[in-house]
């Protein structure tokens, strides 16, 4: 001991300096709804990003491998038990998460989510990828910019608690119930659940249901992309219309095809990119009237802790090639 002291002693004296110690990295989990989901797998990419310009992140990247909210209360109380810094959740249910998310936050970890909604109770801040009657709008505009101002329409749904699918669905009924489009009729809504075989078996439903039928209206990224392979496997290409919100990579054969005219989606790597930065805001208590989404720009929390990110960004056979090269 009496040498250790002494040999600091001496290079205090020189003026030497200490090698640095490394810091651990601040971890930041990124809880998203399912596995294999390309929507997601963007949004990862983004919050890596993020992590290199910052430099002192670590992102974890994990799903259930269905969109259960049983599945992610599993995922989050074991990020819990790891002392991770912040978590940030697409949830699958707005409110059975809160009691984990909870917990969490009570040991100090900064709880966020994105895309789709927990409860407030349960997070300190959501990032929407964009305001829910800018989506509700869009989605009327292209389903009329393919087949009119009349005729049935349906839409082809995520999982019924879905938070962000519920209010972009009453969304498009606000829009549809204006007069200007009081020729469109919505004849059902129906839930795919996220999954590929049940999205597509939703749909051919719909063509036997409905034989009428002209546009689907489906706001996630595996619906869309269902529906339109079942509009084409049943050769009702030019009869019935797929829109919604898709991911170019999946939707550019769907629109070469026909079966799609367009299409809309805000750029996931952002999203992933900028919940990432404000999570890293929180957990640095930076984070207050506005929070940082790092090259994306500042948002300001609304009374409800929550913010948009951008408008969606529409796709179709002018763009969606050159953007398919990137997500």
């Amino acid at each position: 001991m009496k040498f250790a002291k002494t040999l600091i002693a001496a290079m205090l004296a020189a003026g030497l300096a200490f090698p640095a110690v490394a810091a651990d990295k601040m971890k930041i989990a990124m809880v998203v709804k399912t596995l294999g989901n390309g929507f997601f797998d963007a949004a990862h990419q983004g919050a890596d990003e993020a992590a290199k310009e910052l430099g002192d992140v670590e992102v974890i990247f994990t799903g259930p491998a269905k969109p259960t909210a049983e599945g992610q209360i599993e995922l989050i109380n074991s990020l819990v038990a790891q002392k991770v810094s912040a978590i940030v959740v697409s949830a699958n249910d707005p409110d059975a998460l809160v009691p984990a998310t909870k917990k969490a936050m009570a040991r100090g970890i900064k709880v966020l989510s994105f895309d789709s909604a927990i409860s407030k109770a349960g997070r300190s801040f959501h990032l929407a990828p964009s305001s829910n009657s800018l989506i509700g709008e869009k989605l009327v505009k292209m389903t009329v910019e393919a087949v009119g101002n009349t005729g049935e329409i349906a839409i082809l749904s995520a999982t019924a608690q879905a938070t962000n699918q519920n209010q972009w669905i009453e969304e498009v009924k606000k829009v549809l119930a204006k007069p200007e489009y009081k020729g469109l009729k919505l004849v059902t809504t129906v839930y795919g659940d996220d999954q590929t075989d049940k999205s597509y078996r939703e749909a051919q439903g719909l063509f036997k249901s409905y034989p009428n039928l002209k546009a689907i209206i489906a706001p996630t990224t595996v619906g869309i992309a269902a529906a339109s392979k079942a509009v084409q496997d049943a050769n009702l290409i030019g009869k019935v219309y797929v829109t919604g919100l898709g991911l170019p990579s999946e939707m550019a054969g769907h629109v070469k095809s026909g079966a799609v005219k367009s299409f809309a989606i805000w750029n996931p790597i952002d999203l992933g990119y900028s919940i990432t930065y404000a999570a890293h805001d929180f957990v640095k208590g930076k984070a207050g009237a506005s929070v940082s989404l790092g090259r994306v720009g500042t948002v300001k929390p609304d009374a409800n802790g929550e913010a948009a990110m951008a408008e969606p960004f529409t796709y179709d056979a002018s763009n969606v090639e050159k953007f398919a090269k990137f997500f």
